[in-house]
């Protein structure tokens, strides 16, 4: 990979690579965009075959984020951190000090939290350097654990692709066929069932699914059977590219709206699902709840407050199908560009002030 040629196309900010041979610290900082504010994004941890597949994958989750976070209406740019090691054995406390020293020295354009293989408590070490960290311990003013945010603006988000594809955004009396039970989708379990939902759900753990069974009454499917289920809305929960040439001929949903990452194994499922007049909620719209939560903790953590501005994924939803039907796109492509167009309208409006140097912007974390 020709790292700066890769940056240019994409329009990457910076790549910041950390090392500290005491602690065994090799960290890649990637900063995509900040035209909306400081670049927000958690740290990742783990076992990268190569230190190339490192680069590529914080690269590659660092646009993710600003996409995220432009679509969620936050005033933050994308950036992604990752961690060469394994978060089994190799972290110790002076690693993830160092790596706060290194965020404290970008001066606040980027702000990290905790991701896979990182932890709450690892948040907090990282805390004991710099203040541009969020998803530390609820002591230090935290929100806490996240799944039931990103549960709740999963289940608004449903219900506004609900409304366009059934005519109402009521979900009583709906099937919705749940592939994964685990934290956050249990907690959309219990929205749902509380609006009178039928459940049907799977997972591989036999206990979360007997949870499930037991709590909501749900109906227990083995993995394998759960995109030929009759429903209403499939909710993907689980595992990534599980929309793909093996499943989509088997699905029977009108809705496609769930919790898990990368739901689209490739471009060209979305444009099918699209063909197939399937209603995909692009997940990282839809999942967007649990950025938002700990984006308020840079406002001093307020719940009430949090949860209302989760309740905004509804209406990001509603302008995703208000898009694809505008332009006639899947809607994957619908939520590309509606961050795209966020985006641009603030860069063009912060170029009005500073014609000459309109990237040159002073970012700072909101006190």
């Amino acid at each position: 990979m020709e790292i700066f040629d890769y940056m240019r196309k994409y329009d990457y900010e910076q790549l910041l690579f950390c090392h500290d041979d005491a602690s065994g610290l090799k960290a890649v900082i990637a900063i995509h965009d900040t035209t909306l504010g400081p670049a927000l994004g958690g740290t990742r941890m783990w076992t990268y075959a190569t230190e190339e597949a490192a680069i590529e994958d914080a690269l590659r989750l660092a646009r993710g984020m600003t996409y995220k976070n432009a679509a969620a209406g936050l005033n933050l740019g994308g950036g992604k951190a990752v961690i060469i090691g394994d978060p089994r054995k190799d972290k110790n406390e002076e690693m993830f000090r160092a790596f706060g020293r290194f965020i404290q020295g970008l001066g606040g354009r980027y702000i990290t939290a905790e991701d896979v293989g990182t932890t709450v408590e690892d948040m907090d070490v990282i805390h004991e350097e710099t203040d541009f960290v969020t998803g530390v311990s609820q002591t230090y003013g935290s929100s806490g654990n996240p799944s039931p945010v990103t549960a709740y603006g999963c289940y608004v988000g449903m219900k506004a692709a609900a409304k366009e594809a059934f005519g109402s955004d009521s979900l009583e009396g709906k099937t919705v066929a749940v592939q994964g039970v685990g934290h956050v989708a249990f907690e959309l379990c219990r929205y749902l069932h509380e609006e009178g939902a039928r459940l049907i759900v799977t997972d591989i753990s036999t206990e979360a699914v007997k949870r499930a069974v037991e709590a909501f009454g749900a109906k227990a499917v083995d993995p394998a059977d759960i995109y030929v289920q009759d429903c209403d809305i499939f909710a993907p929960c689980a595992l990534g590219a599980i929309l793909n040439d093996e499943t989509l001929p088997q699905l029977k949903a009108k809705v496609i709206a769930g919790s898990a990452n990368n739901q689209l194994k490739e471009p060209k499922h979305g444009d099918r699902l699209h063909e197939m007049g399937i209603l995909y909620a692009p997940d990282y719209v839809i999942n967007a709840g649990g950025v938002i939560n700990v984006a308020d903790e840079l406002y001093g953590y307020n719940r009430e407050r949090a949860m209302k501005k989760v309740e905004q994924v509804y209406y990001n939803v509603q302008k995703v199908i208000d898009i694809s039907k505008r332009d006639g796109i899947p809607s994957y492509l619908a939520a590309d560009r509606m961050a795209e167009e966020r985006i641009a309208k603030v860069s063009r409006a912060r170029s009005q002030f500073l014609p000459h140097n309109k990237h040159v912007l002073e970012k700072r974390l909101p006190r």
